[in-house]
């Protein structure tokens, strides 16, 4: 059984000094939060954003909380010296919440005398004319499924000698709901028998609504996370899926002077998180002739990469069917157009001949494929053409270029090198042009995928990409 506080029981107060420390402390420190509090900007979206500030809101209560116990510390003191002085305390805000959250009570059971501090008024909306509620008027004012709880706490209280500590919802004069801590204990006579009881209340609503606050923030956040995870699995899995199933080169089966050999890579972005709608591909049409093509969709995730999906699907369908890049990629662009997720797109496809070494390509809004000869790099003139979704009915022109054996081609995406000021499009094309010399050196497709990555790295980069290097002949 836990130990009695005895009617004629004193206690040894704390050093003044001790106290006035651990305010300024307090102060200084809410300030700090209540600072930080403030330059947390929060949008609609930003479940980090709103989890961190509702931290803020918790740690700034349970601040107000010590520094109002404190302060009542401070109040039972011996005056302090007249030199000591307290730093000013910083701008208080709800400042009637503050002074009214903690009141005192005590029940007298031998006289019946009942006396409440004027915070505790406060605190039930009561007016002290009214007078203070005695133990048994107490419950009337608890919401009827809290009502057992506090007869349990009084209960054993006055009979087991108990200490009180439990929480309980009421309801004010006003129709004001709030959360009350209790904390009590019997109070001895110089008999051992149990003569009253005195309790401290605490408004803790404010507290607890902190409290959920931040736990359904903090929810939320986990359940994004999960959400993202799990979006995140499912586009890598999606991505995984539809490109190629070859890895590392692909060599289709022409004569020896127009043999083609090409490989592929993707470069994912910095952080792996952002799947985009990036492709690449390579394969032998029915006719004999060859499909190259890479392409890049707006956006990240689940969304970018069924829709790169149903481009892709859609692109070898036409391919195989003969159709021929230009059509092909107005038949691209108004399937954009009608998709349920409206987004713009950007692509390059090439149809390559081996029997006369002629290139025919069409493309998107994308970078030209660069062609290298011997030791030499440059881009291809683009023929006319637009993003896809872009514009409605649009037409896209479509060259031709006639390829020599050794002969390197390279399509590729946006991604390469970072966005932003100081990066454009021509610098990675220029960056790409820089390795003309290597290139003409490398003995395979594969050896000027690899270099290309050597020079772009594997990482670092805002966003992903692919590159596709085709390589005639050798």
């Amino acid at each position: 059984m836990p130990s009695h506080l005895y009617a004629d029981r004193s206690a040894q107060p704390p050093e003044p000094g001790s106290v006035d420390a651990l305010i300024s402390q307090t102060r200084r420190l809410r300030g700090e939060v209540d600072a930080v509090r403030r330059d947390t900007v929060v949008d609609d979206d930003d479940a980090q954003g709103r989890w961190q500030r509702a931290l803020c809101d918790l740690a700034v209560h349970h601040l107000d909380d010590l520094g109002q116990h404190l302060g009542q510390l401070k109040e039972g003191l011996p005056p302090a010296p007249e030199h000591a002085e307290l730093p000013p305390a910083p701008p208080e805000t709800a400042s009637e919440d503050r002074q009214t959250r903690v009141g005192s009570a005590e029940w007298n059971l031998l006289t019946d005398e009942v006396t409440w501090s004027e915070e505790l008024f406060q605190i039930f909306g009561r007016s002290p004319e009214a007078g203070p509620l005695p133990l048994d008027e107490l419950g009337s004012t608890l919401f009827s499924e809290d009502q057992p709880l506090l007869t349990a706490m009084v209960t054993d209280c006055l009979v087991d000698g108990k200490p009180i500590d439990g929480e309980f919802r009421i309801v004010r004069a006003d129709g004001r709901v709030r959360t009350l801590h209790m904390r009590g204990e019997p109070v001895l006579d110089a008999d051992g028998c149990t003569a009253s009881m005195w309790a401290v209340l605490r408004d803790v609503s404010e507290l607890r609504r902190s409290q959920r606050a931040e736990r359904e923030s903090r929810d939320s956040l986990q359940r994004r996370r999960e959400i993202a995870q799990t979006e995140h699995r499912l586009a890598v899995e999606l991505q995984e899926a539809v490109l190629p199933p070859w890895r590392g080169s692909l060599r289709f089966p022409h004569d020896d002077a127009a043999a083609l050999d090409v490989a592929a890579h993707y470069l994912p972005s910095a952080t792996s998180s952002l799947i985009g709608g990036d492709w690449y591909d390579a394969l032998e049409l029915p006719d004999g002739r060859s499909l190259l093509t890479v392409g890049d969709l707006t956006g990240h995730g689940v969304s970018a990469t069924s829709g790169m999906a149903m481009l892709l699907g859609a692109l070898r369908g036409m391919a195989m069917a003969g159709i021929e890049p230009g059509p092909l990629m107005g038949w691209l662009n108004q399937l954009l157009e009608t998709s349920a997720q409206p987004a713009l797109g950007s692509a390059v496809c090439c149809r390559y001949d081996p029997a006369r070494r002629l290139l025919s390509w069409a493309q998107a809004g994308h970078p030209a494929p660069l062609l290298f000869r011997r030791g030499q790099g440059r881009a291809l003139q683009p023929p006319e053409g637009v993003l896809l979704g872009a514009t409605s009915g649009a037409v896209y022109g479509q060259a031709e270029e006639l390829l020599e054996p050794g002969d390197v081609l390279v399509l590729y995406t946006d991604g390469l090198t970072p966005h932003g000021v100081g990066f454009t499009r021509a610098d990675q094309t220029e960056r790409l042009l820089a390795l003309a010399p290597r290139f003409s050196a490398a003995r395979s497709a594969r050896d000027c995928v690899r270099m290309v990555t050597e020079e772009f790295g594997e990482s670092g980069r805002e966003d992903d990409a692919c590159v596709l290097v085709a390589r005639i002949g050798g």
